[in-house]
């Protein structure tokens, strides 16, 4: 079985991979796990001075897997919704060490980015997009709402009234107004994606590390992250054990429209 995240360091730069191509790299449980190992091999590079971090094949994320529901029900019990803290925690924790990384990273997003796609995008430093690029955070047409660090640092980028209405209503943001607002720093034609990041990598590569590295933490640090990190597995744990999230979930399975109860 191939490894589901690779890591590739070229001098001073490194590449985090995701690697579940016949997925669109959707996330389950393994991918996550394969992620945070490979943020903690980072950690230990000597001379790596950038992270670029992209997904192979077709798409950066197209989300999370819907069948990781099955899987999750297997490693925690059919009470897993009852105990959902401590996973969203988890996967809070594998994005958060994107953002604690000393060094810079920059998201190469192309094909999807969506729902956890996004949320993995969001928490890196930069990001740069392909041209018909799919970002967006559709949780609420789950009956959900992001809670990896979407709702939080969507809402740093954007501000609140643009938040609220793309968390909303779940629709994707056009690209236009992603570079417009700063959640994208540039949109790209697909063939000079992986360049144009290198290129960016390269300029940052040239200014003084230490630098950079107390930049990110200033900046990163002027944002309360943490608490909007509780409010979001908060709201989550109880989204999640509400009628209207089996609703959602079971629609978006059989591709059919949600009947909402708001229960």
């Amino acid at each position: 079985m191939a490894d589901l995240v690779l890591v590739k360091q070229r001098e001073q730069i490194v590449e985090i991979i995701l690697n579940r191509p016949d997925k669109l790299n959707a996330g389950n449980w393994g991918l996550m796990e394969a992620l945070d190992a490979a943020l903690d091999e980072v950690t230990r590079m000597n001379g790596v001075r950038v992270a670029l971090l992209r997904g192979e094949g077709r798409a950066f994320c197209a989300g999370i897997d819907l069948t990781a529901f099955e899987e999750l029900i297997g490693r925690f019990g059919e009470h897993w919704r009852e105990n959902l803290f401590p996973l969203t925690e988890a996967f809070q924790g594998v994005l958060n060490k994107i953002e604690q990384l000393t060094i810079p990273v920059i998201g190469v997003l192309h094909g999807y980015a969506i729902g956890l796609g996004c949320e993995i995008a969001l928490a890196c430093d930069m990001r740069i997009a392909a041209e018909g690029t799919k970002l967006g955070l559709p949780e609420a047409k789950l009956g959900l709402i992001p809670d990896v660090g979407g709702t939080t640092r969507l809402t740093r980028l954007v501000g609140p009234a643009r938040a609220k209405e793309f968390i909303m209503t779940g629709k994707n943001i056009p690209l236009d107004k992603a570079e417009q607002w700063g959640v994208v720093n540039a949109v790209v034609p697909q063939e000079n994606l992986l360049e144009q990041a290198e290129a960016l990598a390269q300029e940052l590569c040239e200014a003084a590390p230490l630098a950079v590295n107390y930049a990110k933490r200033v900046i990163n640090g002027i944002a309360d992250i943490q608490r909007g990190l509780q409010l979001e597995a908060w709201a989550q744990s109880v989204l999640m054990r509400s009628e209207d999230f089996m609703t959602g979930a079971q629609a978006a399975m059989t591709k059919t429209k949600p009947e909402w109860r708001g229960k």
